[in-house]
């Protein structure tokens, strides 16, 4: 069974930068996608997180539910926006384009405009950070944010939480099962009442068991000192290659092309409709 969301490793570019290049040039183009609302930039933004992710050979299988939950999550997202604040892109840019019905729920061009930026920034969000995660080993990545001033103390625990994910999964799996053949189905043919009872003791079976192994995993690092000292050093600590500064130059000049671009637009929304 693939692992949700866990380490996969393959022979890319991606893999092969430094987990510290990686962290910084994530975090340099989700401050750009967060500071522009240019569509013309996020469209750019976009193309690139997915051809980031393409380069990272990561498999579909792997990544689908994620997408799907997130596309359902972006869906609502947007109705919500429209039911709550109809005309929330006609304050924004000065305009009103009716295209469909009248009063306060009037459907507007600047409306769409608005839905249609804020999907933007999902499409290149999530490809981004996929590819982030997906590429970066858990002791690499703590190697990595603790290059960049963070705790290791921090950094150690987020390693410990991605390396849980794969384990939460295939944990969830084994108790599915044996609460099946326990007469507990979380199948289609079973009856709401029967997978609410199903679904109850599988989430309690699985926290009670995530609860132990974090005991475990503390009493273990109690046992051997860990973090008793200010510093440390890493094992999978990485030197910078050539790649990695360009990667990084990448990230730089995109993040001053959106503050480019908010300087110029005098504002953060790019104005079509002027």
């Amino acid at each position: 069974m693939t692992d949700f969301l866990g380490y996969q490793d393959r022979d890319s570019v991606i893999h092969r930068l430094n987990a510290t290049s990686k962290l910084l040039v994530f975090l340099l183009l989700t401050v750009a996608g967060i500071l522009s609302f240019d569509i013309r930039f996020l469209l750019l933004l976009t193309v690139f997180a997915g051809f980031v992710l393409y380069l990272s050979k990561i498999s579909w299988r792997s990544i689908r539910i994620l997408v799907y939950l997130t596309v359902v999550f972006a869906l609502l997202n947007l109705v919500l926006i429209y039911v709550f604040a109809p005309q929330y892109g006609v304050e924004l840019y000065h305009d009103k384009t009716i295209l469909l019905g009248s009063g306060n729920y009037a459907l507007t061009s600047q409306q769409l405009f608005y839905e249609l930026l804020v999907l933007l920034k999902y499409c290149f969000s999530v490809p981004l950070s996929l590819a982030f995660l997906l590429t970066t080993q858990p002791s690499q990545l703590a190697a990595g944010l603790n290059r960049v001033g963070i705790s290791y103390k921090i950094a150690y625990a987020f390693s410990l939480t991605l390396r849980y994910l794969p384990t939460i999964q295939n944990e969830f799996q084994t108790t599915k099962k044996v609460q099946e053949a326990r007469g507990f189905a979380l199948g289609k043919k079973a009856s709401l009442g029967k997978k609410m009872m199903a679904s109850t003791r599988l989430l309690l079976s699985l926290a009670f068991s995530t609860l132990e192994k974090v005991e475990t995993i503390s009493e273990a690092m109690a046992l051997r000192r860990f973090g008793k000292k200010r510093k440390r050093t890493w094992y999978y600590s990485q030197k910078w290659r050539l790649p990695d500064w360009l990667a990084l130059t990448m990230g730089i000049l995109l993040l001053l092309l959106a503050v480019w671009l908010v300087s110029i637009d005098g504002g953060r929304f790019w104005n079509p409709f002027r």
